[in-house]
């Protein structure tokens, strides 16, 4: 993948970056920009989780200060040394100098706290969901590629019956206006021709934009610049009665290993470590610490004295005692949304099966309506060519060629949605089963 990466970003040096839907899809898993976005998303959650963890490791801060009194407070004392009666009753003191200069070290260390433990089985938790999540992500990413990829075949596939039809009415054309010219036909049955050229015409510009619209598309779910040429390697038929995707329909749902069911499981095991976290508020808190702080003092200058260390250590503890029920509401809180995330994953397994059955059926639904419609492509295709030569040797009308040209252009319109229909049922059916 690596190397399809770097093709990607030396295509106009190289030609076009050719890709087989199998490279399509691995590359929108690794390049799309909503998988990208999903990579930043788990990454963040990685370092949340590193941050949780932090909080009960030690914790060391180290602070400073120069502290001058511009003018030193005094402090009024009574006259211990006496005096007389002559002398003050009380005495003015300074009891500090005009310069403190201090330095200290905190060394913090929580010892006991019940949030904590439980935020550690927290992080576990969701480490694996945002790599759920990132799963999530490349799941849907290579879906919307191999439906841009398909709905790009497709397209082609009716520009090319298009174009074959064209050289046909054109040359129909041109032997009608010669019948004309020498009196053996009339002039309304050569622009019966013209109009249906004119409508094959359309059609085959109509699917010329579509198909550069899916590759607009693909190039935007592969996370390629608007201006990279793309070269479609597979064959729509190949693809189409591709052995494993005809067995798609009889491959059975696995919901321990879905991606979806394994997020509303991780959502509720996280939940439940959120009622024991609002419980654990009721738990005392111990935390110790430990400091070292050296202070100098000045008259004249910032340090005029040695430094002078003192040294401590303690504990402290913390003991809930009322919250006015406010810990109580919190834990009631939770308990409910445990409730509702309980309510989601029962809501996602039946919605998964529930999906499943329908894509299932819209996949053999599909699969039956395409092989009924190729054969009626098949069929309309030989009606038009024999009509056609009929036309030539004028044993044909051209109302019966214009007729039959038109039934066919609407057969090949059919067949071209019908394996849209086809491919798209597969793509959701794949999806869905989680098997991308």
């Amino acid at each position: 993948m690596i190397a399809l990466a770097l093709a990607a970003m030396s295509t106009h040096a190289q030609g076009p970056l050719s890709l087989s839907l199998h490279q399509a899809i691995e590359l929108a898993a690794k390049q799309s920009y909503a998988v990208q976005t999903s990579e930043l998303e788990a990454e963040k959650a990685r370092r949340k989780i590193n941050e949780v963890m932090a909080v009960g490791l030690p914790q060391v801060n180290a602070d400073a200060g120069v502290q001058n009194y511009i003018d030193v407070p005094i402090s009024v004392v009574p006259n211990f040394f006496g005096g007389g009666s002559e002398g003050p009753e009380y005495l003015e003191a300074q009891f500090g100098l005009p310069w403190t200069t201090n330095a200290r070290v905190q060394l913090n260390q929580l010892i006991f706290d019940g949030s904590y433990l439980i935020g550690l089985k927290a992080t576990r938790e969701l480490r694996q969901q945002s790599e759920q999540e990132l799963q999530l992500s490349i799941r849907d990413a290579k879906a919307a590629a191999a439906k841009a990829y398909y709905g790009a075949l497709a397209a082609d596939e009716g520009a090319v019956a298009m174009a074959e039809i064209v050289p046909v009415l054109e040359r129909s054309l041109r032997e009608a206006e010669a019948m004309q010219q020498n009196g053996f036909m009339e002039e309304t049955d050569a622009d019966r021709i013209r109009i249906e050229l004119a409508n094959t015409r359309d059609q085959l510009i109509v699917f010329e934009r579509q198909r550069t619209l899916a590759m607009n598309f693909l190039r935007f779910y592969l996370g390629l610049p608007a201006s990279t040429p793309l070269e479609l390697t597979d064959e729509l038929g190949t693809l189409i009665d591709d052995p494993v995707e005809r067995a798609l329909v009889e491959q059975p749902l696995n919901l321990d290993s879905h991606v979806e069911h394994r997020i509303a499981a991780s959502r509720v095991r996280l939940q439940e470590l959120n009622v024991r976290n609002e419980k654990a508020a009721y738990l005392p808190k111990l935390g110790g610490f430990f400091s070292y702080q050296q202070q100098a003092f000045g008259v004249d200058n910032m340090i005029d004295t040695d430094w002078y260390p003192a040294t401590l250590w303690g504990l402290s503890l913390e003991v809930p005692i009322f919250s006015s029920g406010m810990r109580s509401s919190k834990v009631a809180q939770a308990k409910l949304q445990q409730q509702q995330v309980d309510v989601n994953m029962v809501m996602t397994t039946e919605r998964l099966r529930l999906e499943e059955a329908q894509d299932r059926s819209d996949a053999e639904t599909a699969q039956a309506l395409y092989e009924t419609q190729k054969e009626r492509l098949a069929l309309a295709r030989k009606v038009f060519e024999r009509t056609t030569t009929k036309f030539t040797e004028g044993l044909s009308s051209s109302f019966e060629l214009t007729n039959e040209q038109s039934n066919y252009l609407q057969e090949q319109q059919a067949y071209i949605q019908r394996v849209a229909d086809l491919v798209n049922a597969r793509t959701e059916l794949r999806k869905t089963l989680d098997l991308f």
